[in-house]
C-alpha cells in the first residue's frame, strides 16, 4: 500500500511513518519542516531494508501542486501536519490558523477528488476549558475570549473536524478524526512548550525544573507507539469513517507530580521552580485545568488501549536524552 503522511517529518508523523514503513508499505512524505526534522526521519532513510520505500518531499500542504501529485497516487493520507505546542502558536498565530484550516481543506478537497481514504490528526485543545473528567466526544465545547490566542489553535482544529465531518457528508469522503491527548515520546522536542521533554532535558542538566501556574493543573500522557497503533488500526476500520475517537491515556497526573517523578526517574539534583503564567507567556495565553479522555468509544471499536504507563514512558525519553546528550 502506498501511504502519504502530511508532517511526516514531524515527531509523531515520523513514528508513524515508521511502523508503516516496517509492513511493508511504501510511505511519501510531505513536509515543509517548520517544526519537523529531517533527523527524525534519517534513521529510516539510512536503513537499507526500508529506504527504498520511503519518499520524502520538502513543501507545503498549501502548495496545491504536491498535494495534487500526491495524494493522486497514494492509497491512504495520514494528515498530520499542522501547527504544534502553545508556544509556537502564541509566537506564529496568523501562520498557525492558515495551516491549520486552510491546509485541511486542502488536504480533504485532494482526497475527496480522487476518493482517497484520510485520517485527520486533531487535538484535545478542541474541549477547551472542560474541568470535569473523562472527556466524551460528544461534550460540548468550551472556550474563552477571541483576546486569548490559545484558543485560536483549538477553534482551528475544531473547524478542522467540522470540515473532514462535511467532506464526509457531502461527498462521501471516507474519512476519520483522532483527538490526539499529549502524545509523548522519543524525538519530541520541548522547543514549541511540549512538558515532557522540556522537564527532562533540565532534570538531566540538574538545573531547575520550571513549573508553570501553580502546578496543580493535571494531564495525561500517552506514548507515542501506543498512538500509532490506534491511528493505523481507526484508518484500517471501515466503521471508525465518518466519525471522531479520542485517542490518550488514562493515567491523570498534575504537573507538579509529573516533575517530582522526573527527578526521580533521573536521579536529577534538580528543583522544582514554580512560575507565575504571567511570567512565562504572552498576555494572551490562557491554559486548561484538566484534560483526560474518555476512551471507551476507541476501546469497544477497535480494542485499543494504551499499553505503556507513565513510568516506563519517563525512562525511555530519558534514556533517549541521555544517548542524545552524548
Amino acid at each position: 500500500m502506498r501511504v502519504l503522511i502530511t508532517g511526516g517529518a514531524g515527531f509523531i508523523g515520523s513514528h508513524l511513518a515508521q511502523a508503516c514503513l516496517e509492513r511493508g508499505d511504501e510511505v511519501y512524505i510531505l513536509d515543509d519542516l517548520s517544526t519537523g526534522s529531517l533527523d527524525n526521519i534519517r534513521p529510516l532513510q539510512e536503513n537499507p531494508d526500508l529506504s527504498g520505500r520511503l519518499f520524502f518531499h520538502h513543501d507545503t500542504i498549501l502548495n496545491p501542486d504536491a498535494l495534487l501529485e500526491l495524494v493522486g497516487i497514494c492509497d491512504v493520507v495520514f494528515h498530520m501536519a499542522a501547527a504544534v505546542g502553545v508556544r509556537y502558536i502564541l509566537e506564529n498565530p496568523l501562520h498557525s490558523i492558515r495551516i491549520n484550516i486552510q491546509g485541511t481543506d486542502a488536504v480533504l478537497a485532494e482526497c475527496a477528488r480522487f476518493k482517497k481514504r484520510v485520517l485527520i490528526a486533531s487535538s484535545s485543545e478542541v474541549y477547551g476549558k472542560h474541568l470535569h473528567a473523562p472527556l466524551t466526544e460528544t461534550d460540548n465545547i468550551i472556550y474563552g475570549p477571541t483576546s486569548k490566542f490559545r484558543w485560536s489553535y483549538a477553534a482551528s482544529k475544531l473547524m478542522d473536524e467540522f470540515t473532514a465531518l462535511a467532506y464526509h457528508r457531502n461527498r462521501g469522503l471516507e474519512v476519520v478524526t483522532a483527538r490526539l491527548f499529549n502524545t509523548v515520546g522519543p524525538r519530541q522536542t520541548g522547543a514549541y512548550g511540549m512538558v515532557i521533554p522540556r522537564l527532562v532535558s533540565q532534570a538531566l542538566a540538574n538545573e531547575p525544573l520550571t513549573v508553570y501556574g501553580d502546578g496543580s493543573q493535571t494531564r495525561t500522557f500517552t506514548y507515542v507507539k501506543d498512538v500509532v497503533e490506534a491511528l493505523m488500526g481507526l484508518v484500517d476500520h471501515p466503521e471508525a469513517l465518518g466519525d471522531i475517537f479520542n485517542v490518550g491515556g488514562t493515567e491523570e497526573i498534575s504537573i507538579r507530580d509529573l516533575a517530582e517523578r522526573i527527578i526521580r526517574a533521573s536521579g536529577s539534583s534538580s528543583e522544582i521552580r514554580i512560575i507565575p503564567y504571567e511570567d512565562a507567556f504572552p498576555a494572551d495565553f490562557e491554559d486548561m485545568q484538566r484534560r483526560v479522555p474518555d476512551i471507551s468509544k476507541i476501546l469497544a471499536l477497535t480494542g485499543f488501549v494504551p499499553r505503556t504507563d507513565l513510568d516506563t514512558i519517563l525512562s525511555e525519553v530519558i534514556r533517549v536524552a541521555r544517548e542524545e546528550m552524548g
